[in-house]
């Protein structure tokens, strides 16, 4: 197709009405949980682009599948789709009895809009077009059993935030800042976001919080350091780590391997999967319940 030109289906659902079901699958009844085989979903979220929330929500996954959970990733980000690059996957999804199948990789079960449109094609798509993709991401895709889905959220506070939380039953969200000003005041916008829809927030993450030196480990404090921390504390949610600002990050990411899966010795390896474990105890009540 044209560059910019709107997708054909299956990956362009219609304005309106939710959508069209273009893989084929019936639609599920009116009063149904929308995903009945998923324990807990959970959001990532920034109330800005650029903080790094999509890397944070690739390893975020990948670590809490390595404390045993299986766990879904979608990507939910439908103008920038970035997690089908992060996760190394260039294949397109099968459709089985009118049902996308997710994408096993890393230890996961993945889905993004990137893994079924050309890559150079903008999504030049109105917020009920958005909001099409998203519920056919949710209704239409045969996830299976999970304990935890995570969704990579648009970044900011609009319209397709606040639809999917009417639709969707979070059982928490996460936000995903840098320590400046300027991005902690729209991670506040965040936070409150989810506090007026009743979302409980599990925490903050502080992302880029350092620059460790490669070649004689000094830290460097190149956008401030403890922002993402003191606002956690003002605010009154739990702050769920900080991830340094390495080199080994962006390239395991823009490599297709994340971090935590191939360099899990490595310093922001281990600063994941700590928040992996924290944002795992956070939900251990959930999981059990739903037992």
């Amino acid at each position: 197709s044209a560059p910019g030109a709107a997708p054909s289906a299956p990956a362009r659902p219609k304005a309106g009405g939710g959508g069209h079901r273009p893989f084929g699958g019936p639609a599920p009844a009116p009063d149904a949980p929308v995903l009945p085989n998923v324990k807990a979903i959970i959001a990532v979220a920034s109330g800005k682009g650029g903080v790094g929330k999509s890397t944070t929500a690739t390893n975020l996954a990948i670590g809490l599948a390595q404390e045993g959970l299986r766990v879904g990733l979608m990507d939910a980000d439908i103008h920038g789709p970035s997690l089908h690059r992060m996760l190394g996957t260039e294949a397109k999804p099968e459709v089985r009895e009118g049902r996308l199948q997710p994408m096993q990789v890393w230890g996961l079960s993945a889905v993004s809009i990137g893994m079924l449109v050309d890559e150079k094609q903008a999504m030049i798509w109105r917020g009920p077009m958005v909001m099409g993709a998203i519920n056919q991401f949710l209704t239409d895709v045969d996830w299976g059993p999970l304990d935890v889905l995570v969704v990579d959220m648009p970044p900011g506070t609009g319209d397709a935030q606040l639809s999917l939380m009417q639709k969707v039953p979070l059982a928490g969200a996460i936000i995903v800042s840098t320590p400046q000003d300027i991005a902690l005041i729209d991670a506040r916008r965040g936070v409150s976001m989810f506090e007026k829809m009743k979302v409980p927030v599990l925490g903050l993450i502080e992302n880029m919080s350092y620059f460790c030196c490669p070649n004689c480990g000094h830290n460097t404090e190149l956008f401030g350091h403890g922002g993402a921390k003191k606002e956690a504390e003002t605010m009154g949610v739990p702050f769920l780590g900080e991830v340094p600002l390495l080199a080994d990050i962006r390239s395991t990411g823009d490599a297709g391997t994340p971090i935590v899966a191939s360099a899990p010795e490595s310093e922001g390896a281990k600063a994941f999967r700590r928040i992996a474990q924290a944002t795992a105890a956070a939900l251990k009540d959930k999981l059990n319940a739903a037992n």
